[in-house]
Formats: structure tokens, C-alpha cells, sequence
């Protein structure tokens, strides 16, 4: 009797890991119910449309038959519009992704705790300790560079190879107040040199004679990819794989101790279509929607699943980054932009 009785648990046991399993990885049936019939989603996003939004939307719909309405455009605008459509009562937007700068509308009450279970495989420095954002893909920012004007072993391998004579005037960079910007570098600089020996870096480096490019860093590669600029800091590594994949002279250095982040998503609290959007974040998050990211160069934030180039992803032994959640960047970003207004302007 004793022991079946410890058999009995143990099948119980298994049945319950099994069902944990499943649900960690697949929507309930009353979620996919409920978004059925609710019927669409809006989706503010800063994805590229045709890369990777588009087939998401596509994808989503074919599972789900719920239609997705994306709108592209970039953070500073996505944050605008849904702070203006909130003070206005008329909230549009079921979810929206963004890199960071969401605390302000998380402290006005504007989107909602929740995460779906399927982050609950993933360790725990890609999650959000207080259940708001839910995590869809890694950025990591390197230089990138024109393989026509830069040799590969020429090109910078640390910090202290940006301030070789050979690079003075020939160095780019976004000039946004942004982390893929000038002030994301300077946070990288600072969190990996710490704050006296990284701002006396930063004052060798400005006479360099950095280029300030605004708009963005996908337009700043562009023109690296162009022959414009031979050299771009703070430039997105997945970004330069892509074009690289499709025959443009660019391909980005091996600078250890870097930035990285993740692009996040987040569910607004008074959605117009609550169970959609978190169908929709759930669907982002599992194994199919990640491969989307694969699919398209992007390095998914899936810790089983490699990029279509295994170098992309941080190992943090041959390749070591620091996550920046987007707390710490909300948080350090104006200090990064004043930083650069002060010693590079």
C-alpha cells in the first residue's frame, strides 16, 4: 500500500509538471475565447513593418483569425500619442513595445501588470521583477562598419582603439537623446569603466571629432552602409547581420563589455481590447512567434532558441554584455544626454 501510495504521487507529480509545461508555453482556451470574440488588437510598434511586424501581424492572424491594426513610428512619437490619447479618454492602443521610457506611463497608472506564463522558463535577468514588461527580443549595440572603407583587423576590437589618431573625424554616431544614441555609449562607457575613469574616457574621446547624425540608428548604419561614414558607434548588431545577409559592405566589431536591452512589451491597463492584447503578447513570446525573430536576423530573447548567427547573443564568457532593463534606463538616460550635451556638443 505504501508503495503505491508513493507511486500514486509521483504520477500526480509528473501530470502536474507536464500541465505547468503547457501552460507556460501555449494561451488558455479561455484567453483565445475571449480575444475571439473581442476580434482585433491594435499594436503600437517600433518593429520595421516589413521585417518583422508584418509577419507577426500575419502569423497571429492565421492562428487566432483576430486581426492586428499596427501602427510603426518611433518611441519618443509611440509614448506621445498613447500619453495624449489617455489624457483625451479615447486609449487606442491594446499593447505597445518600446526599449525604455515607459515609467512615466506605468506611474500614471497606464499599463497594466501582467505577463503571460511563458516567461516563466526564462531566467530571471530577462524578466521583470514587478510583472509589467514582458520581454520579446535582445538588442546589442556595437560599431558597425563599411567592410569596403574598414578591414576586419582594422577594425576597433575595445574602447581604446576608438581613440586612435586614424579615427579622428571618420567616427559617427546618433545624435537623438536616445539608448541606441550618443548617451547610450556614454552609458555603456560609464557602466563598464565606472564614473571617473569612463567621464575621463569620454573627454579623450570627444576629440575625436564624432559625427552627429540625427535621425536613428537604423539611418546612421545606412549611411555607414552608404560609404558616408566608415565607422557608426552604438549601432544594433542584428541591424548589421541582416544588411550584411544581403550583400551590403557592413559587419559590426567585437567590443566586449557593451550595452544590451530588451526590447519589451506592454499591455496598456484600459485597453479597448484587453484579452487580444495579451494573446497577442503571448503568442510574441512563445516558440513560434520567437522563430518569426529568427527567421528575420533579430536575436530572440528565447534562451533556447540561437539567432540565425549564434555570434549575436551574448554567452557572457566569449562575449559579455550588460542587460539594461528599461528601469535603468529610464532612470540613468537624462544623466547619458546631459553627459553628452556638456563634453560633445
Amino acid at each position: 500500500m505504501v508503495m503505491l501510495s508513493k507511486l500514486l504521487r509521483s504520477v500526480v507529480g509528473l501530470v502536474l509538471v507536464l500541465a505547468l509545461s503547457h501552460a507556460a508555453r501555449a494561451a488558455t482556451p479561455e484567453l483565445i475565447a475571449a480575444a475571439r470574440k473581442e476580434g482585433s488588437v491594435t499594436w503600437y510598434t517600433t518593429l520595421i513593418v516589413d521585417q518583422l511586424a508584418r509577419p507577426i501581424a500575419d502569423a497571429f492572424e492565421r492562428k487566432y483569425g483576430i486581426k492586428v491594426q499596427y501602427v510603426r513610428s518611433g518611441e519618443r512619437d509611440i509614448y506621445l500619442r498613447l500619453y495624449n490619447e489617455a489624457r483625451a479618454g479615447r486609449q487606442q492602443a491594446d499593447v505597445f513595445d518600446a526599449i525604455g521610457g515607459a515609467g512615466t506611463l506605468k506611474q500614471e497608472g497606464l499599463i497594466a501588470k501582467w505577463q503571460p506564463d511563458a516567461i516563466t522558463r526564462f531566467p530571471a535577468d530577462l524578466r521583470d521583477p514587478e510583472g509589467y514588461w514582458t520581454p520579446m527580443s535582445i538588442y546589442v549595440l556595437e560599431p558597425a562598419f563599411n567592410t569596403n572603407l574598414v578591414k576586419a583587423e582594422e577594425a576597433p576590437r575595445n574602447f581604446d582603439d576608438l581613440l586612435h589618431p586614424s579615427w579622428r573625424g571618420h567616427l559617427a554616431w546618433n545624435s537623438e537623446p536616445s539608448s541606441t544614441g550618443a548617451p547610450g555609449f556614454i552609458g555603456a562607457v560609464l557602466n563598464a569603466m565606472g564614473e571617473q575613469k569612463g567621464m575621463d574616457y569620454l573627454k579623450r574621446l570627444s576629440g575625436q571629432g564624432i559625427i552627429g547624425v540625427p535621425g536613428g540608428a537604423r539611418h546612421v548604419l545606412d549611411m555607414v552602409i552608404a560609404g558616408e561614414y566608415p565607422v557608426a558607434l552604438q549601432m544594433l548588431t542584428h541591424h548589421a547581420f541582416f544588411s550584411a545577409n544581403k550583400g551590403a559592405p557592413v559587419n559590426w566589431a567585437r567590443l566586449q563589455d557593451v550595452m544590451a536591452f530588451f526590447i519589451t512589451l506592454n499591455v496598456m491597463e484600459k485597453s479597448p481590447h484587453p484579452n487580444a492584447g495579451r494573446l497577442l503578447v503571448d503568442f510574441i513570446v512563445s516558440p513560434e512567434g520567437q522563430q518569426l525573430f529568427r527567421d528575420t536576423g533579430y536575436i530572440p530573447v528565447d534562451p533556447e532558441m540561437a539567432p540565425r548567427d549564434p555570434s549575436l547573443k551574448p554567452d557572457g564568457v566569449n562575449f559579455r554584455v550588460t542587460y539594461f532593463t528599461p528601469g535603468r534606463v529610464d532612470k540613468n538616460l537624462p544623466k547619458w544626454v546631459d553627459i553628452y550635451r556638456e563634453i560633445f556638443r
